[in-house]
């Protein structure tokens, strides 16, 4: 299904809760029956899929190294089912996400055998970790956040990255996204702009929760920084 006029101006603006339930569970039923998807954030467009072969579509679509694992389109809530980590600082991503109100992801120890992943495909499993760490999405709008609470009740994985080809820059709508990496989406969803669209191009701010090392410098990144000091007494420890 292509789009057709954007359900909103900008991907962190209110759609009817109707319509917005109706596009998650397509967009999910999309995914398992091993198809691909482009869906809306409110960093940057992202390309999805949950079965192997989708994947693997995906990594070839964006020219995309598998030495450079996908991620989880998650949430706080799920990260505690997912990630393994000590209650602190599940509670940190909780204070980041819900009170700051801020974008991000995080690296994490991860539970393989909870029942939301058992029953991913090893293939997906490889290349949606490194090193025993799952990269997971922890505050991608109100979209992202609809998405990931039907993903659980529904107990499909939404893994994927950003919608573009690798090391050209995020795209911010629909329209920028290069067409190679289009044409193998079999569902596209336009929201419009996203939230945080940047002349850089920058992505999410990922940071590894084990070490409080910084894995990359994106969107807010100033301001979650100051939020771990300010809030934990937590200095990030910067790239190089």
């Amino acid at each position: 299904m292509k789009p057709g006029q954007p359900r909103a101006a900008r991907t962190d603006a209110p759609v009817s809760p109707e319509i917005l339930a109706a596009d998650i569970d397509a967009l999910l039923d999309t995914l398992d029956a091993g198809n691909v998807a482009i869906i809306p954030t409110c960093l940057t467009y992202a390309i999805v899929g949950h079965r192997a072969d989708a994947v693997a579509s995906i990594f070839a679509a964006k020219a995309r190294s598998f030495d450079k694992p996908c991620g989880l389109f998650g949430s706080p809530q799920m990260s505690r089912i997912v990630h393994d980590l000590p209650e602190e600082r599940y509670r940190m991503s909780e204070v980041l996400a819900f009170e700051e109100e801020l974008p991000f992801s995080i690296v994490a120890p991860f539970r393989q055998d909870v029942p939301f992943l058992a029953k991913v495909d090893p293939f997906v499993i490889a290349n949606g970790s490194k090193n025993g760490t799952m990269d997971m999405v922890m505050s991608g709008g109100p979209f992202v956040a609809a998405m990931a609470a039907r993903s659980l009740e529904r107990g499909i994985a939404v893994f994927g990255s950003s919608a573009n080809r690798s090391l050209q820059g995020s795209k911010y709508t629909l329209a920028e996204v290069e067409p190679e990496v289009r044409a193998v989406a079999s569902l596209e969803l336009d929201y419009g702009v996203s939230r945080w669209a940047h002349p850089d191009g920058l992505s999410s701010t990922i940071i590894d929760f084990g070490d409080f090392s910084v894995v990359r410098m994106g969107h807010q990144f100033e301001r979650i920084r100051g939020a771990m000091q300010r809030r934990f007494g937590v200095a990030l420890r910067l790239p190089g």
